[in-house]
């Protein structure tokens, strides 16, 4: 799964948990699903939080170094809370 990208695991583990909504299905085959949509699951949170670090990573202190820190969009759109 590690060649699979991101939004073709999303686009299945979509497609996994419809056909598992419907309940037409027996029930060996929705254990089966169930089974690969955790794990596509698992696979797209990891990536989304390999594409959190490096945003982390690459945020600019005050001074234009950079230092990790989290990503506010509304630090971004001048907003404050």
């Amino acid at each position: 799964m590690s060649e699979q990208k991101f939004e073709d695991a999303v686009k299945k583990l979509e497609s996994i948990v419809t056909r598992l909504e419907d309940g037409d299905i027996p029930l060996e085959e929705s254990l089966k699903l169930f089974e690969e949509g955790v794990k596509l699951s698992r696979f797209c949170s990891k990536k989304l939080d390999e594409a959190e670090k490096k945003v982390e990573i690459l945020m600019k202190d005050k001074d234009g170094r950079l230092k990790p820190q989290p990503f506010d969009v509304r630090d971004e759109e001048g907003e404050t809370d």
